[in-house]
């Protein structure tokens, strides 16, 4: 089953309710004597109710694969095939070793694109070591 994403009544209406920005739609219960959305007319969105729910088997599947929180290379190397890596609050110097070894093992990581992560950290490392030098010369 898809999980459903609940709308809050009319916020199409309106900027705050996130009419054009999908980072404020947040479902709040309509509560109002006449809410339509609370009275179930038929066109507005649906309120989150018992029977949405997803099947125990999937749940909390991301891709239908089994999230592993990656917090070193050593919890990289437990990761099977029907598991996905979710990387937790790591510096950029460590994750830039566990996104190398993901790409090379071709490992799965949700939350990061490996090979845009690897290419911007290794243009930030070559600027760093270009200002070094500058440095050293001066």
């Amino acid at each position: 089953m898809v999980t459903k994403t609940f709308q809050r009544t009319k916020y199409w209406a309106y900027v705050k309710l996130g009419a054009g920005q999908k980072s404020k739609r947040r479902y709040k219960k309509p509560t109002g004597r006449h809410n339509k959305s609370r009275q179930k007319w038929r066109s507005r969105p649906p309120m989150v109710e018992i029977g949405y729910k997803n099947q125990v088997s999937t749940s909390g599947m991301i891709n239908e694969k089994k999230p592993v929180m990656v917090y070193n290379l050593k919890d990289l190397g437990k990761i099977g095939k029907d598991n996905i890596a979710v990387l937790a609050k790591i510096g950029n110097k460590l994750k830039l070793e566990i996104a190398r070894e993901a790409s090379a093992k071709k490992i799965e990581v949700y939350n990061l694109n490996l090979k845009k992560f690897i290419k911007a950290m290794e243009r930030k490392i070559k600027s760093k070591s270009k200002e070094i030098k500058k440095e050293e010369k001066k």
